[in-house]
C-alpha cells in the first residue's frame, strides 16, 4: 500500500500549503481594511512641494496659448525647472485655424506639441507638463491647486494635486463672449480650438450629405445648407472667405445635386473689420459679396436650434452656426481674488506683474494693464500675447541670473525697462486668393495698406514664417500644394 501512503502525504502537504496561502492573503488584505468604527483617512492631495535652496527654482505656467508657449520657448532650462499646466498638450496656430474647417489644411498642421516648443518638460528631471486645469490659487503659500482633465464616460475620476511655485505665470487665455444670449453655448460652434474646427468640418459635411437624401423638402435643404457666421472680425471674415472658396471650388463639383442650396451669411452688429482702413473694408465687402457671402447688419437676440432671432424680430434659419464675436474673461480668471483691469482681466503693472502679490505674473488675453499704470488695455491678439511672452521670458532669465529665481527673493531687484507694445499691423484673407494687409500702428496713423493678390501672397508668407516649427511649415506648404492640385479633402472622419 505504498502508493496509498504517498497519496496521504501529498494531500496533507497540499492542504497545509493552501492554509498558509489563505493566511497570507488574509494578512495582506488586512493592511487595506478599515476598522468599522473609524472613519477613513482622507489623504492630502499630492504634488510638487517647495523647492530647496540648492535646487533650481520652479516656474509654473498656466496655459499653452501664444503667450504661455512663447514664454516657455524663451525660458532658460538651466536656470529654472519649467512646469506647464494646461488642458491641451499643444499650441494652436490660430491664424490658420479657419483653413482646417474646410480641408485646405490638415489639423496637425496648426497644432504644435508643447514638448517640441520646450523639450525640457519631457527630458529634465524637475520639469513637467500636466494635462490639467488650475482650480485655485494660494498666493500666501505659493501653491496652485490642479485637477486632471478627463473626457468620456469610461475614464478615471479627476485627480487633484498641488504644485508649489517660485514664479507663477498665468497665461490661461480667455473664452468666447456670448454676451449672455440664450442658446449660443447650446447651438453655436466657436472657432478657437482644433476640436472646434473638427466639429465645424464634421457638421458641414454631414449637412451636405443629409441634404442629398431623398424626401428632404426644399425648405429643409436650404436650412441645412445655410451657414451663418456671427461676428465680422478677422476670424469671422476669414472663415466666411474660406467657406465661400470651398463652396465654389469643391461643393459645386462634388455635390452637384445640392450646389444651388448652399449659402453663407455673415452677421455683424457694426462694420466688418472695424480696425482696418476704410478702403480695405470696402474692398473686403465687395470681395465677400462677389464670392456669394450675404452680409447682414444686425444684433442677435436669441439662438434657437434651427434659427437665430435678430433685434428687429427677423429670423435667420441655419444648419451650421459659427460664433466669432470676441473674447472675455474665463470663469477661472473671474474666480481669482486678484485686482482686475477694465473688462475683467487680471490687472498687471508695466512689468507684467500682479502688483498685489509676490512672484505672480500674467500675460496674454487673460491680463490687462491696471488703470493706475495709465496704459490702455491691449487687444486680444496673437502678436500681443507672443511679444508679452518673449519679454517675460527675458525678464525671468535676468531675474534667475541675478539670484532672484526662488520665491520671495526678487523684491529688491531692478527689473529694467517695462514692457512696451507697438502694433505691427493686421492681415486677413477674404477668399479667392485675395487678402488685406494693413501695416499701420493704429487706425488713425499713416502707413502701408494693401489689398488683392499681392496681399494674399504677403499674408501666406508672413504666417508661414510665424509657424512655430519647420515640421509644421513643411506640413502647411504641402497642404497648400495638394489642395491647389487635387482640391480639398471632403472625407468626414
Amino acid at each position: 500500500m505504498l502508493w496509498f501512503r504517498n497519496f496521504i502525504k501529498i494531500s496533507t502537504a497540499t492542504k497545509a500549503k493552501s492554509h498558509n496561502t489563505t493566511n497570507l492573503i488574509l494578512t495582506s488584505l488586512s493592511h487595506f481594511s478599515t476598522a468599522a468604527n473609524q472613519p477613513p483617512v482622507v489623504a492630502e492631495p499630492l504634488g510638487l512641494g517647495p523647492t530647496k535652496a540648492d535646487e533650481k527654482p520652479r516656474v509654473v505656467v498656466l496655459g499653452s496659448g501664444w503667450a504661455g508657449c512663447r514664454l516657455m520657448k524663451g525660458l532658460d532650462p538651466e536656470l529654472y525647472d519649467i512646469v506647464c499646466v494646461s488642458p491641451r498638450n499643444h499650441m494652436v496656430f490660430t491664424p490658420l485655424l479657419a483653413s482646417t474647417c474646410v480641408g485646405t489644411l490638415e489639423f496637425r498642421s496648426v497644432a504644435e506639441p508643447i514638448a517640441r516648443i520646450q523639450p525640457s518638460v519631457s527630458t529634465a528631471p524637475g520639469s513637467f507638463f500636466f494635462l490639467a486645469n488650475c482650480t485655485a490659487l494660494n498666493t500666501d503659500s505659493h501653491e496652485v491647486h490642479c485637477e486632471t482633465v478627463t473626457e468620456g464616460a469610461q475614464t478615471l475620476e479627476p485627480w487633484k494635486f498641488k504644485i508649489s511655485y517660485d514664479k507663477l505665470v498665468i497665461a490661461s487665455g480667455a473664452q468666447a463672449s456670448t454676451f449672455g444670449i440664450n442658446g449660443v453655448k447650446e447651438h453655436a460652434v466657436f472657432l478657437r480650438e482644433v476640436h472646434h474646427a473638427q466639429a465645424i468640418r464634421r457638421k458641414l459635411l454631414l449637412n451636405l450629405m443629409l441634404s442629398d437624401v431623398p424626401g428632404i423638402s426644399e425648405e429643409e435643404k436650404r436650412r441645412l445648407l445655410h451657414c451663418v457666421v456671427v461676428g465680422g472680425g478677422p476670424t469671422g471674415v476669414e472663415f466666411s472667405g474660406e467657406l465661400s472658396d470651398f463652396i465654389r471650388k469643391d461643393v459645386h463639383q462634388r455635390y452637384t445635386h445640392v450646389k444651388d442650396y448652399i449659402n453663407v451669411t455673415l452677421i455683424e452688429a457694426n462694420d466688418i473689420l472695424s480696425s482696418f482702413d476704410d478702403r480695405l473694408r470696402i474692398y473686403a465687402i465687395k470681395q465677400l459679396t462677389k464670392s456669394g457671402v450675404r452680409l447682414v447688419r444686425g444684433i442677435v437676440k436669441d439662438v434657437k436650434p434651427a434659427h437665430v432671432i435678430l433685434s428687429d424680430g427677423s429670423e435667420v434659419p441655419y444648419g451650421l452656426l459659427v460664433w466669432s464675436t470676441g473674447v472675455g474673461p474665463s470663469p477661472f480668471v473671474n474666480s481669482l481674488g486678484l485686482p482686475k483691469s477694465p473688462g475683467g482681466r487680471i490687472g498687471i503693472d508695466e512689468w507684467l506683474r500682479v502688483p498685489t502679490v509676490q512672484d505672480v505674473f500674467s500675460i496674454g488675453d487673460c491680463s490687462g494693464f491696471l488703470e493706475s499704470t495709465g496704459k490702455p488695455v491691449l487687444p486680444a491678439l496673437a502678436q500681443v500675447a507672443e511679444r508679452q511672452g518673449k519679454y517675460l521670458a527675458n525678464l525671468l532669465n535676468k531675474i534667475g541670473k541675478n539670484g532672484g529665481g526662488h520665491a520671495n527673493s526678487a523684491k529688491e531687484l531692478d527689473f529694467g525697462d517695462p514692457f512696451e507694445y507697438k502694433h505691427l499691423g493686421s492681415m486677413a484673407t477674404v477668399g479667392r486668393f485675395k487678402a488685406l494687409v494693413d501695416l499701420r500702428q493704429s487706425k488713425e496713423a499713416k502707413g502701408v495698406s494693401l489689398a488683392g493678390f499681392f496681399s494674399f501672397f504677403i499674408w501666406r508668407s508672413a504666417y508661414l514664417t510665424r509657424v512655430v516649427s519647420w515640421r509644421n511649415r513643411f506640413y502647411v506648404v504641402i497642404n497648400w500644394l495638394t489642395t491647389s492640385v487635387f482640391g480639398r479633402d471632403i472625407s468626414r472622419l
